[in-house]
């Protein structure tokens, strides 16, 4: 991507991926949200001092070799970085190469956040949200939303307005959108397990009128498919490198059964079939989701307790070669960073990132 005007610094005088022409253009789009509060009001927090805290040994001995094919995804002398803690739930982090920030949610707060590269700092990107939770990017570079208390998707516009994408089906209201991805043509994919209208913290305590469904949404025109009916909560969801699987990740089950991963064959970008368990999460399950470039899932975990929370990495034959132990329940996760070899975790209360051996699959 080509650099991000930065509302900090003097900006490049180049068109970027949100289509920039100058710095009045770039002020006025982004200059403030759409409900018309700075990008960039009074800091959250700064949250990481290196000063502050004990050095990491290298190797990490939080980030643990299940099967040797982790090895090679493993940089020695990287460890696992403390980045911000202020959260209540944070969620859905998306990177944005061109601003070289990343955006995440916070759920009860009913606030999107920035944290900015360059300055470490964290920041309130939308206040209200509207309890968003996955974030993701389309195909143009525009933030896509799925927001719990409206129980809609959204796109934010380079002006910063809002369109409703889609908050209905066959005139019946959206359970609340959880996560969500971009498919290469466009098409919008998102999880609908209504999280958000099972109680007042994360959304509106409200009533379910659509099953728990994973649906496929064009932008073009207009229509919207239901990919799936058969999870009883589907939750994060992510694309393998060409885009000839989509894995999808259950959240619905008793507790004292495993919660699976599922993987589906995609059909001419448009259909699922041949859906089969991928890989269990054992004691605890998985949330947020993202494949690498060699096809390795790596699933954001929790439930299970120290030793167990944080990230595991799978590779595409299902087995699990390594975790990354993080100190609280991991949401979600998605790479990013100059050359998207950098992890970044959302969990519960803090942001964490690492750079891997590796770099996302997807780069909207």
């Amino acid at each position: 991507m080509k650099k991000y005007i930065n509302n900090s610094i003097e900006p490049l005088i180049q068109k970027n991926d949100f289509g920039f022409k100058d710095r009045r253009h770039f002020l006025k789009t982004f200059g403030t949200t759409a409900a018309g509060v700075m990008i960039a009001p009074a800091l959250v927090s700064s949250g990481h001092d290196l000063n502050a805290e004990p050095q990491r040994r290298y190797p990490d001995p939080d980030i643990i070799i299940i099967d040797k094919r982790f090895e090679k995804y493993c940089q020695f002398n990287a460890a696992i970085e403390h980045l911000w803690t202020g959260a209540r739930w944070a969620e859905g982090p998306v990177w944005f190469g061109d601003g070289k920030f990343l955006l995440f949610s916070d759920i009860p707060n009913n606030a999107i956040l920035r944290w900015t590269e360059e300055t470490g700092e964290v920041s309130k990107f939308r206040v209200p949200s509207n309890n968003s939770n996955g974030n993701t990017r389309d195909r143009q570079g525009r933030l896509i939303t799925c927001e719990h208390d409206t129980r809609r998707v959204t796109r934010t516009e380079p002006d910063g307005s809002i369109t409703v994408l889609i908050d209905k089906y066959q005139n019946k209201r959206l359970n609340g959108p959880n996560d969500v991805v971009v498919h290469s043509n466009g098409t919008i994919w998102f999880t609908d397990p209504g999280y958000g209208i099972l109680s007042n913290y994360e959304g509106h305590i409200d009533q379910f009128e659509l099953p728990t469904n994973v649906y496929r949404f064009d932008p073009s025109t207009g229509e919207t498919t239901v990919l799936t009916d058969e999870f009883i909560r589907p939750n994060g969801l992510c694309f393998s490198p060409d885009e000839k699987l989509l894995y999808i990740v259950e959240t619905g089950q008793p507790a004292d059964k495993p919660h699976p991963i599922r993987v589906f064959d995609v059909l001419k970008g448009r259909e699922l079939s041949n859906s089969r368990l991928f890989c269990d999460m054992g004691k605890g399950w998985s949330d947020g989701i993202r494949c690498d470039i060699d096809g390795n899932v790596w699933a954001a975990a929790g439930g299970g307790g120290a030793g167990y929370d944080g990230v595991h990495v799978f590779a595409p034959d299902g087995k699990l070669i390594g975790k990354i132990c993080l100190p609280g329940v991991c949401a979600n996760l998605c790479f990013g960073g100059a050359k998207h070899n950098r992890l970044f975790m959302t969990t519960s209360q803090s942001l964490y990132s690492l750079y891997v051996n590796t770099q996302g699959a997807q780069r909207p």
